[in-house]
């Protein structure tokens, strides 16, 4: 498919934002170590020709933000002196950026050109619907987090995890898993599931790779990146009433299918044009309209 040629008249009602309290920010975390704007966060403006648009001047909070999540990784630490410190900082900016942009460029969904962070934080989360985690192979979580993301998910927010690789991040990342949701366990979701169909209709449940080992696998037609990898997984977690509530991308990499888009033009047919905008846009429209 031909995502520049795809225009969609999906309207989604109510769900941009925390109901009764809107973000004046569209911005999480307040100790100045990330820039408000994603384009300064790099040295000698490296993310400032990154496109930008307009938002509504009448609802300027009535928008989708894309928002991402900063934790504590093991021997990583949480970055507080500055961006580039910890895990959750992987394919930043750059992949926050591209995908804000292709979603508000194919989708009618209104979006914020500046996303935001947030740091696991009742206040901070309860204003966006929608948070990405990327590389919790190496979480670490207080019980006091596991609560607030627990309590986050419960009374309706969505979490999508990406981009660890392998059985020893996945037991490192289950270990917080059942810190966080102690009576529930994460389930394979079948092809079939109507977050695969949401926009765009997938046939596979795709692995995409980093653009690294996608060029050194390529005439060999390998997309893992480790030997115990080999097999995408799309896992969930649902609340009483069978709501998905987070979807674990395991053993793929979506992020970086958004991210590199401009890298490779073989990469970006291949990868960020067939599968990491759909299915990263059905994860979105998925989330706000269940």
């Amino acid at each position: 498919m031909k995502l520049p040629h795809i225009l969609f008249a999906l309207s989604v009602l109510g769900c941009c934002l925390a109901a009764d309290t809107p973000s004046p920010t569209n911005f999480g975390i307040k100790d100045g170590s990330v820039p408000e704007d994603p384009r300064e966060a790099g040295r000698g403006g490296q993310f400032m020709d990154f496109p930008t648009w307009p938002v509504s001047k009448e609802l300027p909070n009535d928008l989708f933000t894309f928002c991402r999540l900063r934790y504590n990784s093991e021997d990583w630490g949480r970055g507080r002196r500055g961006y580039g410190g910890g895990k959750w900082t992987t394919d930043y900016p750059d992949a926050d950026l591209n995908f804000s942009f292709r979603l508000q460029q194919l989708t009618s969904l209104q979006v914020s050109p500046k996303g935001a962070i947030v740091d696991i934080n009742a206040d901070q989360m309860r204003h966006y619907p929608f948070i990405y985690m990327i590389e919790p192979g190496h979480i670490s979580l207080t019980d006091d987090e596991a609560r607030t993301m627990r309590e986050y998910m419960l009374n309706g927010g969505f979490i999508m995890v990406d981009d660890f690789w392998g059985e020893e991040e996945w037991d490192v990342f289950h270990v917080a898993l059942k810190q966080i949701f102690p009576d529930r366990e994460a389930q394979e979701l079948p092809l079939e599931h109507e977050i695969f169909h949401m926009v765009f209709p997938l046939k596979v449940k795709p692995q995409i790779p980093s653009v690294g080992h996608a060029m050194a696998g390529r005439s060999q037609g390998i997309t893992f990146e480790r030997i115990d990898a080999q097999t995408p997984h799309y896992r969930g977690v649902f609340d009483d009433k069978k709501r998905l509530m987070m979807i674990i991308c395991h053993n793929t990499d979506l992020g970086d299918g958004w991210e590199e888009e401009g890298t490779d033009p073989w990469y970006f047919r291949e990868f960020s044009e067939k599968y990491a905008y759909p299915l990263g846009i059905n994860i979105i429209f998925y989330a706000l309209t269940h």
